[in-house]
């Protein structure tokens, strides 16, 4: 610890300041620095390591299951066997690196773990459906004919799910077209105009999220067709999916808009443009990737719905156009349908129609990431050709602007083809 005296006042006392030192570094620091450690990288003695944990794990819990242990069965053969790996791992492990890297190895090895697992049910799912649907969606006529000529007991070279197909097209349809620009509006809303009503609007939506969806089938039943005196329809059964997928649409839509940057929105107003233009012109296209996927959330969680079709659109097994008149069909409900019956060309049906239905919600999502393109400031090589053409275009205006400066600079703007102003 020193001392300094003020010298700025020769007249004045000294006043003391305390200032503090740091201590010399020892030799034993320099001589051994410290080493880093890199845990994103995998090596191959991680691979070693998880090889060799995961083979003696299954001899040790097969040695357990033939000698020790009195379980029987191939799930708790499945969950002795890895909890074992994990501790061979562990051990495996503790032998080179120290306790960070232990934890972090572990941690990666339980979520690629439980990744993997998920991966596995989703193609255990998509297989199955094929392969107990291979029989009938194989058939030509399958995707060209409805049920309305069919019997139960009638080979699978007759009838397919057209009539389903079309039938859930147009349920869809029509309930995206009043739940997009219902739940677009309120999105923008809840973010851009908050105020103690949009606080209660977005409370009911987050408890509308957990909505069972045979509570809106029954809602639009005792309303729609009793109420009302209507029949069942497409168009009723388009209503009770569409009170599905709007809260849906709803929150995902509200925090991707929230996410975008408040300087946009700043520098957007900083330039005399209202509130609502910056919104048209800034914020929704900013987030339109993740406008796209909100969408995509609410047609996934509307498509593959049963019980409000169930209820409100009948069953037939013809195609039927009219979405305000008559019974209609969606694949969920034909699916459930079907495979109820005792015959194997029914059930086979039924499992061709869920195949049918992975393949328009495949088609659909494809279609809706194509239309969203892609996000904030990621252009397309057409979008980036487009941009450097557009760049080229007002490199050449300014050139002749300034060499003739008798040029209107009012008809600027018009010389741009994407409606930009310059």
């Amino acid at each position: 610890m020193t001392t300094i005296h003020d010298t700025a006042r020769p007249d004045a006392p000294a006043t003391p300041r305390r200032r503090t030192s740091l201590p010399a570094r020892s030799g034993g620091h320099d001589a051994h620095p410290e080493q880093q450690r890199t845990l994103t990288r995998v090596r191959r003695e991680d691979i070693l390591r998880i090889v060799g944990a995961a083979v003696a794990a299954v001899g040790a819990t097969a040695w357990l299951f033939t000698q020790v242990l009195p379980i029987e069965g191939g799930l708790p053969f499945v969950l002795i066997a890895y909890g074992l790996f994990l501790l061979f791992f562990v051990v495996l492990i503790s032998f080179d690196d120290d306790r960070v890297t232990i934890t972090d190895r572990v941690w990666a090895v339980v979520i690629h773990s439980a990744a993997l697992v998920l991966l596995l049910a989703l193609a255990v799912v998509v297989v199955f459906t094929l392969v107990r649907g291979s029989d009938a969606f194989l058939q030509l006529n399958f995707w060209t004919q409805d049920l309305s000529l069919a019997g139960p007991l009638d080979p699978l070279t007759t009838g397919g799910m057209l009539h389903a197909a079309i039938g859930t097209l147009i349920m869809i349809a029509f309930a995206l077209a009043i739940a997009i620009p219902l739940g677009l509006l309120t999105a923008v809303f809840l973010a851009e105009f908050p105020s103690p009503f949009s606080r209660v609007v977005r409370t009911v939506c987050e408890a509308m999220t957990a909505l069972p969806s045979i509570i809106c089938g029954l809602f639009i039943y005792a309303t729609y067709i009793l109420t009302f005196g209507l029949d069942k329809s497409g168009f009723a059964a388009s209503l009770a999916i569409t009170i599905m997928i709007l809260p849906i649409i709803v929150r995902s839509a509200d925090v991707v808009l929230r996410l975008v940057p408040q300087t946009l929105k700043e520098a957007s107003l900083a330039t005399g443009a209202s509130h609502w233009r910056t919104i048209w012109h800034v914020v929704l296209p900013t987030s339109k990737s993740g406008l796209m996927t909100a969408i995509i959330l609410g047609t996934a969680r509307g498509i593959g719905e049963t019980s409000p079709v169930l209820l409100t659109a009948g069953y037939t097994t013809f195609i039927n156009l009219n979405p305000f008149s008559g019974p209609m069909v969606s694949l969920p409900f034909a699916t459930f349908t079907l495979v109820k019956s005792p015959e194997a060309s029914q059930i086979a049906r039924g499992f061709g129609a869920a195949a049918v239905l992975m393949v328009l919600v495949f088609a659909l999502f494809l279609l809706a990431r194509i239309l969203g393109g892609k996000g904030a400031g990621q252009l397309s090589p057409r979008g980036l050709a487009q941009a450097r053409a557009a760049s080229a275009r007002d490199a050449a205006r300014f050139a002749r602007r300034s060499a003739d400066p008798t040029v209107d600079a009012t008809a600027a703007p018009a010389a741009r083809s994407d409606g930009a102003p310059s």
